[in-house]
């Protein structure tokens, strides 16, 4: 893929060991993408007692929902697909902002969750903002098994937002 800049690229150092690269989003990658948001709410959908259809009718449309608001709230983000060794594992939507780097959402398949990638990848991001001197901040779900990741690398939990945290960590810390 080609990007607007090679600058726009996060350098993966720590995630390259694991034969990382990003691709840019494109429209083909929406299944993929829409497979990936379905992992992480499918012990939410087991608790749901609902039919295969209304799970897939459902997550379509949370998908979709959040896609949108995504696209239209982070309008200069990088929408980046995590490839190792060619095929997609994940996705990345990373904001660069004057005071920090914010990561909108960062997501692996269920089979290359706690193998480390997504601990690289963190790394190399918050390598990029030290040397920017710049925060990395992000949303977080309260119950989510990452949470104990973030705070391993030394985010701290900045505010309350119901259901999610919204975590920093900043060069130094």
């Amino acid at each position: 893929m080609t990007f607007k800049s090679a600058a726009q690229v996060p350098v993966l150092n720590h995630a390259a060991s694991f034969g990382i690269t990003f691709q840019e989003m494109t429209a083909d990658h929406m299944p993929f993408l829409a497979e990936v948001y379905r992992s992480t709410r499918e012990e939410e959908m087991a608790r749901a007692g609902w039919d295969e259809d209304q799970k897939h009718a459902f997550i379509s449309m949370q998908f979709l929902a959040q896609h949108q608001h995504y696209q239209t709230h982070y309008p200069d983000a990088l929408w980046l697909i995590i490839t190792r060794s060619g095929e997609a594992i994940g996705r990345l939507y990373l904001e660069r902002w004057q005071s920090e780097h914010r990561i909108i959402d960062i997501a692996l398949r269920p089979e290359d969750r706690g193998t480390g990638i997504g601990g690289a990848i963190l790394r190399d991001l918050m390598d990029e903002a030290s040397a920017a001197q710049k925060a990395v901040g992000i949303h977080v779900e309260k119950a989510n098994p990452a949470m104990a990741l973030y705070h391993r690398l030394g985010f701290v939990t900045i505010e309350d937002k119901g259901v999610y945290d919204l975590l920093r960590w900043s060069p130094g810390s």
